[in-house]
C-alpha cells in the first residue's frame, strides 16, 4: 500500500469515526504528526452573513500559539479577509513556507502566518464551499510537496466530517432549545391549570368538578362557552389531570387554517406530495399520539373537513397527504366552540354524526358576568403575572372602589377582556397605584342581549371628562405634585385645570396645589 493511500485510510477512519468532531480531529492529528511536520490543524467554515470564520475544531501541540481562534471561537472577517473568503478564484490548496508567499487577504485573517509554515486547503462539496482546513508548523520552510499531496488526499473526508459535525451541532442546539422551551411551557402550564385555575373554588367549582370526572376517561370532551371564557385553560386542565399527561398536548385553531392546508396540518404530508412539500411533515394527529388534541372553535370547520375528522375519530387511523401507508393513532380529542352547535346541526351547518361523536362529555363554562366573585382573584392574578412580564419591581395596589367597578361591569369579552384591561392599566399607571381606564358604557346584561336596545355612545368630551374624574378620584382630587392627576395623565397642571374648566369638572378645594 502506498504512503498516500495508507495516509488517506488512517486519517479517514479517525476523522469520520465520531460525530464529536473535536476528539475525531485530535485522533487524526496524532496520526498526521507522525507523517508530516505539523504542529496544529484547524477546521472552520465561512459565515459571510455574520462576518466570521467560525471554528469547528482545533488540535495542536500544547506549546503552539493558536492562529485560528479569537475569544469568541472564530475569526472576524473584515476588509481584505472578507474579500479573500468571497473570492472563488485561486488554487484550492496553498502551501506557504515564507512570509512573502502569503496572499494579503489570507495574511489579514491569520497575521501569525508570517512566522509559520502553513498549508491552507479549501473544503468544497460539489459547488458548495464548506470551509477550510489549515495546517501549520512552527518555523519557515517546513513543508515539502509530498506533505501537500498527503493533505490534499484527505480533503473529501475532512469536508464530510466537518459537514456532519455542523449538522450535529445544529441539531444539538435545536434539541437544547426545544428542551428549554418545553420546560418553560410546562412550568407555565402548571401555573395556569390544576390547583391554580383561578376561580376553581368559586365560580368555576362546578366546572372543575366535571374536569375531575372526565379526566380519567378517554372519551371526547366538548367545551361550550362564550369567547374569552378560558376554554383552552380548561382543556389543559383536563389533559394535566388525565393519564395522558405524560404525552403531548397539541392545539389547532380551526378557523385560522385554510381548507386547502387543513389536510396537511391534521394528517401531515409526504415529501413531494404537492408544490412546496420539500420534506415529510407530521400532522397534528401524529404529533398528538399518546396525548390530547385540542380543536379550538370546532364550529368553524368546513363540511369537507368535518367528514375527514369524523372518519379519523371512528377508525383511529389516517394517511398522510401523498402517502399510502395507514398510520394508527391513540389520541383523545377535546373540542371547544362559542357557537350553538345544536342549532347548527338542526340547520344542516354541522354534521349530526360528528356532533354526537364529540358531545360525549359536554362541559359548559359560564361567562364572567355569571361568576363575578372570581373577578378580584382574576385581577390579582393578572396583575401579578403582567407585572412580572413588564419587569415592574413593585406590584401596584388596587383600590376597593375600582374592584367594585370591575365587578359591576358585564365583561362581554369575558376573561380575555379583563386581562387586556389589567395589562393596559399596568402600562399607564404609576408604580404604586393601579388606575383603570373607563369601561365601555351601556353593557348591562339586559341591554347586551337585546336586539332593539342600542348602547349609549359617548362623545369625545364626555369620555375625556369621565376619565379625568376617575383619575381625580384615584388621587383624591390632587391635581399637581408627585402622584397628582396631572402627573398620571402626562399633562401640565395648568393644562389639566383649563381642561377641567372647559369640561365643567369642578376643582375641589382639597385638590388645589
Amino acid at each position: 500500500m502506498s504512503i498516500e493511500r495508507e495516509f488517506f485510510r488512517e486519517v479517514t477512519l479517525r476523522i469520520c469515526g465520531s460525530l464529536e468532531i473535536e476528539p475525531a480531529l485530535e485522533a487524526a492529528f496524532e496520526y498526521m504528526r507522525g507523517r508530516m511536520p505539523v504542529n496544529a490543524i484547524g477546521l472552520g467554515f465561512s459565515n459571510v452573513e455574520a462576518l466570521r470564520i467560525e471554528t469547528v475544531a482545533l488540535a495542536s501541540d500544547p506549546d503552539v500559539e493558536p492562529l485560528w481562534e479569537d475569544d469568541a471561537g472564530g475569526i472576524r472577517l473584515s476588509g481584505e479577509g472578507l474579500t479573500y473568503v468571497r473570492s472563488e478564484s485561486g488554487p484550492p490548496t496553498l502551501c506557504i513556507n515564507r512570509p512573502d508567499g502569503v496572499p494579503p487577504g489570507l495574511l489579514a485573517l491569520f497575521p501569525g502566518l508570517e512566522r509559520c509554515s502553513a498549508i491552507f486547503t479549501r473544503l468544497q462539496l460539489g459547488s458548495e464551499v464548506m470551509g477550510a482546513l489549515l495546517a501549520w508548523s512552527n518555523g519557515l520552510d517546513r513543508f515539502e510537496p509530498e506533505h501537500v499531496s498527503l493533505l490534499e488526499s484527505v480533503r473529501e473526508p475532512m469536508t464530510i466530517a466537518m459537514g456532519n459535525a455542523r449538522r450535529y451541532r445544529d441539531l444539538h442546539r435545536i434539541k437544547e432549545k426545544l428542551s428549554e422551551d418545553n420546560r418553560a411551557l410546562s412550568a407555565d402550564l402548571k401555573r395556569s391549570i390544576g390547583n391554580e385555575v383561578v376561580g376553581a373554588d368559586f365560580g368555576l367549582r362546578q366546572v372543575m368538578e366535571q374536569v375531575r370526572q372526565v379526566a380519567s376517561a378517554s372519551s371526547s370532551v366538548l367545551l361550550l362557552g362564550e369567547t374569552g371564557t378560558g376554554k383552552e385553560i380548561v382543556a389543559n386542565a383536563i389533559h394535566a389531570a388525565s393519564t395522558r399527561n405524560g404525552g403531548p398536548m397539541i392545539s389547532i385553531q380551526c378557523g385560522a387554517v385554510p381548507d386547502t392546508l387543513l389536510d396537511s396540518e391534521l394528517f401531515g404530508h409526504e415529501k413531494g406530495a404537492f408544490t412546496g412539500a420539500l420534506q415529510r411533515k407530521r400532522g397534528r394527529f401524529e404529533r398528538a399520539h399518546g396525548g390530547t388534541l385540542f380543536f379550538d372553535e370546532i364550529g368553524e370547520l368546513s363540511a369537507d373537513a368535518q367528514v375527514k375528522l369524523l372518519r379519523v375519530l371512528q377508525e383511529r387511523r389516517f394517511e398522510r397527504v401523498g402517502g399510502t401507508e395507514p398510520i394508527e393513532v391513540d389520541v383523545r380529542v377535546i373540542a371547544a366552540t362559542h357557537r350553538d352547535l345544536d342549532r347548527m346541526v338542526r340547520e344542516g351547518e354541522f354534521r349530526e354524526d360528528l356532533w354526537y361523536r364529540l358531545n360525549v362529555l359536554p362541559i359548559r363554562i359560564p361567562p364572567l358576568r355569571l361568576r363575578r366573585e372570581d373577578i378580584p382573584s382574576l385581577v390579582q392574578y393578572f396583575v401579578a403575572r403582567k407585572s412580572q412580564e413588564l419587569s415592574r419591581r413593585v406590584t401596584p395596589r388596587i383600590s376597593n372602589r375600582d374592584l367594585e367597578r370591575l365587578q359591576a361591569y358585564d365583561w362581554p369579552g369575558n376573561v380575555r377582556e379583563l386581562q387586556n384591561i389589567v395589562e393596559r392599566a399596568l402600562i399607564v399607571s404609576p408604580p404604586d397605584l393601579l388606575v383603570f381606564p373607563p369601561l365601555r358604557p351601556g353593557r348591562s346584561v339586559s341591554s347586551r342581549h337585546s336586539e332593539t336596545t342600542t348602547p349609549a355612545i359617548q362623545t369625545l368630551d364626555e369620555a375625556m371628562a369621565e376619565h379625568i374624574r376617575h383619575v381625580l378620584q384615584a388621587t383624591r382630587w390632587r391635581v399637581s405634585g408627585p402622584g397628582g392627576a396631572a402627573e398620571l395623565l402626562g399633562m401640565n397642571p395648568s393644562t389639566l385645570r383649563f381642561r377641567m374648566r372647559k369640561l365643567g369638572i369642578p376643582a375641589k378645594s382639597a385638590g388645589r396645589a
